[in-house]
């Protein structure tokens, strides 16, 4: 019970984080020098009507149905996170971090009909974007690694996990013989009762 309060918790802040940042870029509508040349503060005019890159920006149907498949992913998120990975907590972290970011930019497309986007990394091939979908990006990457490597149910488990995985195979198929044997004995008892009896 105190994991998913502490996830909770988790998404709340980084929630936070992402909505009182664009709060401010947009107060300030100011722009900076690139920080190492690749990213810096640049604010969207208008802010992004459409989904990534802008793209369907003039499309109200496209809007709404970005919004509904938005309130789908975050009640799949949550569905994964008590059922699928409820014993993997890295994949839970990651789900944390990606409802944070999906429901950032939610609140922005619902009550403001555009998202706040303020960080420019187009040197970097990616555009204007925001802390949201900074959320979601490495949110879906760091739990593809976790799917593929991390915890005794991964794909390719690592480590101590496949070890786990290992002694877990093994316990069950020591059990399953132990009960062979059990089952292979009581037949074997019947059988001589029964051959007792007809004598």
């Amino acid at each position: 019970m105190i994991f998913p309060l502490a996830m909770g918790l988790l998404t709340l802040t980084l929630l936070f984080l992402d909505l009182i940042t664009k709060a401010a870029a947009y107060a300030a509508l100011a722009e900076s020098d690139y920080f190492l040349g690749l990213v810096r503060i640049s604010y969207l005019p208008g802010g992004n009507t459409g989904i990534a890159f802008g793209w369907f920006g003039e499309s109200e149907w496209a809007m709404a149905a970005f919004i509904v498949l938005t309130v789908l992913m975050m009640i799949g998120i949550a569905v994964l996170f008590f059922t699928v990975f409820k014993n993997n907590n890295a994949a839970r972290v990651c789900l944390a971090v990606i409802e944070a970011g999906a429901i950032g930019n939610f609140l922005d497309r619902v009550f403001l009909g555009y998202v706040r986007d303020f960080i420019d990394v187009q040197r970097l091939h990616f555009g204007i974007c925001n802390l949201a979908d900074f959320f979601i990006t490495f949110g879906a990457v760091a739990l593809m690694i976790c799917i593929l490597f991390v915890g005794k149910d991964a794909v390719i488990p690592l480590g101590k996990w496949r070890k786990l995985r290992e002694e877990e195979k093994h316990k069950e198929q020591t059990e399953e013989e132990g009960l062979e044997a059990q089952t292979g004995g009581m037949t074997e008892a019947r059988t001589e009762t029964q051959e007792e009896v007809q004598q």
